[in-house]
């Protein structure tokens, strides 16, 4: 079975192997990050809607499910833009809780926890993943541009309410960028913003993989370790690089349906190649050569592969 919905699991430092669900079209989100790894937002919107059929997206959960198609430690609700959009969030989560005992998990940028309906929404969750990069709404329309609708105020409260209230844990996370956020200043000033939120774990994450604007850069190894002095939080580099899995039986559209959500480099693709016993490498790499909507990227020394937009 093809699946549309089901994604991986794919290798997390965070959370083991982590089977993705993804309830929302390619590049569409509230933010527009500009470190973002999937590249800049193509359906910028704060509406909610049920953009796939629930049932569709249960279907094939209840499919993989049944046909032990790979063991996994979590199901992450993320995809290919923000999670909170999907209108049936609550009614997804908690179908999926009743056809496992695996915990699971929602990665947001947290802008929509403003809205009482859905922090409730979220309470069936075991682990929320917000992310707060920013201090002030300048900082904010710089590095996340969120859709207009949205204020710095609005948003930061919304992750202080779910924070007093939320049942399960919260891991935040803070994305560093060279020359947006890595000062002292600016790093204290989003302590400020940390200490009013109640949560589990503090992830310093590095735009490590291609980013949305060319211009974003990693932060020198000393802010880093700055950051951690200040905030307390963990820093994380590169994401494991084995273990991808996908259950599409052709390996191109293996691949494509792994870059979709989640770039990988010329030595991922090579071992997940080599894991599936591919004896045409080679081929699949022209392949990704030739096809104009996957884009490469040079990027730390390394081949990226990433979906530009969705394959018709």
């Amino acid at each position: 079975m093809n699946f549309q919905h089901l994604y991986g699991p794919i290798p997390s430092r965070r959370l083991g192997r982590s089977l993705g669900v993804s309830p929302i079209p390619l590049k569409t989100c509230n933010f527009s990050c500009v470190y973002c790894q999937l590249g800049r937002t193509v359906n910028m919107t704060n509406q909610r809607k049920e953009f796939f059929d629930l049932q569709d997206i249960l279907g094939e959960f209840d499919f993989y499910i049944k046909n032990g198609v790979c063991k996994f430690d979590f199901v992450t609700i993320v995809g290919e833009g923000e999670p909170l959009l999907y209108s049936k969030i609550g009614e997804l989560i908690k179908s999926i809780k009743a056809y496992i005992d695996k915990p699971v998990a929602v990665i947001t940028n947290g802008a929509l926890l403003s809205e009482e309906k859905v922090r409730e929404e979220l309470s069936e969750s075991d682990l929320v993943m917000p992310t707060l990069d920013a201090y002030d709404q300048r900082t904010f329309k710089r590095i996340n541009r969120p859709h207009k609708s949205i204020s710095f105020d609005s948003y930061v409260n919304g992750l202080i309410s779910f924070s007093k209230n939320f049942k399960g844990k919260i891991w935040m996370e803070f994305m560093m960028i060279k020359g947006l956020n890595d000062d002292e200043e600016s790093l204290r000033k989003i302590k400020g913003l940390f200490n009013k939120i109640n949560y589990d774990r503090l992830y310093i994450n590095l735009p490590m993989r291609p980013p949305a604007e060319d211009w974003v850069k990693v932060p020198e190894k000393v802010r880093v370790e700055l950051a951690q002095n200040i905030l307390g939080g963990i820093s994380l580099d590169f994401l494991a690089k084995e273990d991808f899995y996908s259950s599409i039986g052709d390996d191109f559209e293996a691949i494509l349906s792994i870059i979709k959500r989640h770039p990988m480099n010329q030595y991922e693709i090579e071992s997940f190649l080599n894991q599936r016993k591919c004896e045409n490498k080679n081929v699949i790499f022209e392949k990704l050569g030739k096809d104009e909507k996957v884009e490469k990227v040079q990027y730390f020394g390394l081949n990226v592969y990433r979906l530009t937009s969705v394959r018709r």
